[in-house]
């Protein structure tokens, strides 16, 4: 990773019209620049301006670090250019609005979606806002993210929420995109439900997000499987009935044991081949497999195996359609995001913070929030 460096005289940003248009005002900003694999800078970029009617620049206030962050860093998403600003998670104030947004006024506090829809394409008419045709997941992915001190938004009226005054806004950076990624991908694809056993493997703050998300449902029986006891233990605070550190012990050999014939869900929230493998063999005849994590290698599918049980396999990108309904558990108190929170930093520092975060069981990390 490099250190703040000015504003390059060649830009390389995807968004190239975005930074034309921005480079003719003298105003710059720190934000956090994929340089590609394995290189990330902290620069003076140009401060984004409106481009469409439909678009908003918020100003952040806080964001944070997700696991497809590390995944770019790595080189794990082509898609990704050099010359990116990263980062699809975030709170902050409204400070530019376009000529046609209804919704937002300057200095409205927001919670930004990790998914940008635009409301009106055949694909958001059926609830499908990650597949938007004009959208989808593009913050920190296709134009510059929500890791610096602003952001465009675009199709700002439906893809920002307004923040109830009062609100922990720091806990409501998990209602971007962890929070309706484990409710929607994990436990609504997996159809859980009063009196399941269900099983979750891996520990990360998605998985983490499904286990809270789980519970609105009352199954029986919530497993937890990691390789870091740590967070197996935070997990049994935040309600996991039963915990297996799987570097330890044979997940699928106890949990075979301890059930009639598996578990009724199964939740993979890694995006590796051997948690996945782990799911396939511990559900149950007719029961879910709900694939969360971001695979960026083939897994094994045991078909040979799974093709008469007549289980489930879904797999997804969020949609944040719950969205709406997780603030309002949040707002009520009945779900607790702030839980997740390990580490806080300052934009300055996010280089430090990527080594925390990429080191999450050396430094104990679940969440981080960089302040800007």
């Amino acid at each position: 990773m490099n250190t703040t460096s000015d504003f390059p005289s060649q830009p390389t940003a995807v968004d190239a019209e975005e930074i034309l248009k921005s480079a003719l005002t003298s105003q710059t900003m720190k934000a956090l620049v994929y340089g590609g694999a394995g290189i990330l800078e902290l620069k003076n970029i140009p401060v984004p301006k409106i481009l469409k009617p439909t678009d908003v620049v918020v100003k952040i206030l806080k964001t944070t670090i997700c696991g497809t962050d590390l995944g770019i860093l790595h080189g794990k998403t082509p898609s990704v250019l050099p010359g990116t600003t990263l980062g699809h998670e975030g709170v902050g104030v409204v400070d530019e609005v376009g000529t046609a947004i209804r919704n937002f006024k300057k200095g409205d506090h927001v919670i930004i979606s990790c998914i940008t829809a635009d409301g009106t394409c055949e694909y958001c008419k059926k609830q499908m806002y990650s597949h938007c045709e004009d959208g989808g997941w593009i913050l920190g992915h296709t134009i510059n993210g929500t890791q610096a001190e602003y952001v465009r938004i675009p199709h700002a009226d439906n893809s920002l929420y307004a923040i109830p005054t009062g609100t922990d806004e720091e806990a409501l950076v998990m209602l971007s995109d962890i929070l309706p990624t484990g409710h929607e991908i994990g436990v609504i694809n997996g159809a859980v439900k009063p009196g399941d056993t269900i099983a979750i493997v891996g520990a990360g703050p998605v998985g983490m997000a499904a286990l809270l998300t789980a519970q609105f449902y009352s199954p029986a029986i919530i497993y937890m499987i990691d390789v870091d006891q740590n967070r197996l233990d935070l997990a049994k605070k935040l309600g996991a009935t039963h915990i297996i550190n799987s570097a330890k012990e044979d997940a699928v050999k106890r949990i075979l044991s301890e059930t009639k014939d598996g578990v009724d869900v199964s939740i993979e929230a890694v995006g590796v081949p051997d948690t996945f493998n782990i799911c396939q063999n511990i559900v149950r005849p007719g029961g879910h497999l709900a694939n969360i994590g971001v695979h960026g290698k083939k897994v094994d599918l045991q078909i040979q195996e799974l093709w008469i049980k007549n289980i489930t396999i879904t797999t997804g990108l969020v949609n944040t359609n719950t969205t709406p309904m997780l603030l309002k558990t949040v707002t009520s108190g009945k779900l607790e995001p702030a839980k997740l929170i390990t580490h806080h930093f300052k934009l300055d520092a996010i280089l430090e913070a990527y080594k925390v975060f990429g080191n999450a069981s050396k430094e104990n990390a679940m969440k981080v929030i960089i302040e800007v």
